[in-house]
């Protein structure tokens, strides 16, 4: 069996188990639950690409209540210190002050398949800040890190994004963002693309994304990414 068809079986496994749990709690509580399942040309993460130019396949479920949520997000991926997936596990709190939407979220990071001796698991604190103004819909993010991936250790991730609707199931977004770690590469990330809301709760985004760290690498040179996503 080869490694893409194990990286599969291991995020369904992780999705259904979780997912399990969710429909518990949710029967119980009547608390809503959404899951999600997609496939991309490319895994991106943080502005970079992180599949090595292959296509790769993605889960998600998350189960709320009262404000407060709790996810878990898998996806296949390909990194050269050996990970072949990236796993995500938040908790977090959603809620609205003066129009102004709030999101707070404790978030561990899991690289599985990372060679020995490579630190491949840390946790991010992260705050979201939206607001609608006039008909641009904006989101500023900050995500931080005490010690990150591999030799990194303090690290920041500052987003602005902006957002329009082009039509009833159509909305084009675009965001830059600063990357800032100490010992790990330093860039400027940015990405501007289309949504498009398709039959049977399916969705399509096409988006280019860049930044400007060429110089260290191919995972940091632009590229143009296709997401099909389905949601339950």
């Amino acid at each position: 069996m080869n490694p893409m068809t194990n990286n599969v079986i291991r995020l369904a496994g992780l999705m259904m188990a979780f997912g399990a749990a969710t429909v518990a709690c949710d029967a119980q509580a009547s608390d809503p639950f959404s899951f999600q399942l997609g496939v991309a040309s490319q895994y991106m993460g943080k502005g970079l690409g992180k599949s090595n130019e292959e296509p790769s396949v993605s889960g998600s479920v998350e189960v709320t209540h009262s404000g407060f949520y709790a996810s878990l997000f898998g996806a296949t991926a390909e990194l050269s210190q050996g990970s072949d997936a990236e796993i995500l596990t938040t908790v977090g709190y959603r809620t609205t002050v003066a129009g102004t939407g709030l999101d707070f979220a404790v978030i561990n990071r899991d690289l599985p398949g990372t060679r020995r001796g490579v630190d491949a698991n840390y946790t991010e604190y992260q705050a979201d800040l939206s607001r609608k103004i006039g008909p641009v819909s904006t989101r500023f993010r900050v995500n931080y890190t005490a010690d990150g991936f591999a030799a990194t250790q303090e690290a920041w991730w500052i987003e602005l994004q902006g957002g329009v609707a082009l039509d009833a199931n159509t909305r084009a977004t675009a965001a830059i963002a600063d990357r800032t770690a100490d010992g790990g590469t330093e860039y400027t990330a940015w990405n501007v693309g289309v949504k498009r809301k398709l039959p049977h709760d399916l969705s399509l985004d096409l988006r280019w994304y860049d930044t400007d760290g060429h110089r260290f690498g191919e995972s940091y040179e632009g590229r143009l990414v296709a997401a099909l996503t389905l949601s339950l």
